[in-house]
C-alpha cells in the first residue's frame, strides 16, 4: 500500500471520529430542556453502518468501540451494552459487506434494518434481565423508526459529500487483494 493510500486511510478514520464527536457534541447541548415522547434517529450508529458496509477498513473495531463507549456514558445509557450490541452489528456488517457491495440500496436497507431491530429488541431483553429500568417502549420503537429512516439521509451524505463509496472490484485488486 502506498504512503499516500495511507495517509487518506488515516485521515478519513480521524474523519469518521471526528463527525461521530460532532455529533455527539450536538446530543448533548440543552437546546430543548422539557421531555420529549419520542426519540430521535441515532446518527452515530447510521453513521457507523454506513462506512461498515462501504468502507470497513475505515472504521476499526477498537474506535467503533470506543465512540460508542464514550457515548453510553455521556448520553447516560447502560455502559458497554449498547457498544458492544453496535460493535456486534458493524462487524456484521463489515463481514456481509462484499455482498452488500452487489446488492442494492434497498437490500442493504433492509439488512441495516434487520440487524437494528435484532440490536434494539436485545438491548431491551438483555437490560430486562439485568433487571435495569427500561426506557418506555414507544422511546425505543420512535428511535428505531427515526434512525431507520436518516439511514437513506446518512448514506446520501457519506456517499456525496464525504466521498465514502462502496468499494469497486478494481479498488480491491489496487489495494493489493483479490476480487471476488
Amino acid at each position: 500500500m502506498s504512503d499516500r493510500s495511507l495517509t487518506r486511510q488515516w485521515l478519513m478514520r480521524c474523519f469518521f471520529l471526528s463527525t461521530a464527536l460532532a455529533i455527539l457534541f450536538y446530543q448533548l447541548l440543552p437546546l430543548d430542556t422539557a421531555p420529549r415522547s419520542w426519540a430521535g434517529p441515532d446518527l452515530i450508529l447510521c453513521l457507523a453502518f454506513a462506512w461498515s458496509v462501504r468502507r470497513p477498513e475505515l472504521v476499526p473495531a477498537l474506535s467503533l468501540f470506543a465512540i460508542f463507549l464514550m457515548a453510553d456514558f455521556l448520553l447516560q445509557r447502560a455502559p458497554g451494552l449498547w457498544s458492544l450490541l453496535a460493535l456486534l452489528a458493524c462487524e456484521n456488517l463489515k463481514l456481509r459487506g462484499r455482498s452488500l457491495r452487489d446488492a442494492s440500496f434497498l437490500a442493504e436497507w433492509m439488512t441495516v434494518g434487520l440487524i437494528l431491530i435484532a440490536m434494539s429488541f436485545a438491548n431491551r431483553i438483555i437490560m430486562g434481565i439485568a433487571l435495569m429500568p427500561l426506557p418506555k417502549l414507544t422511546l425505543t420503537l420512535s428511535e428505531l423508526g427515526m434512525t431507520l429512516l436518516f439511514y437513506p439521509l446518512v448514506v446520501a451524505v457519506t456517499h456525496g459529500v464525504m466521498g465514502v463509496r462502496k468499494i469497486a472490484p478494481g479498488d480491491l485488486e489496487a489495494l493489493g487483494q483479490k476480487s471476488v
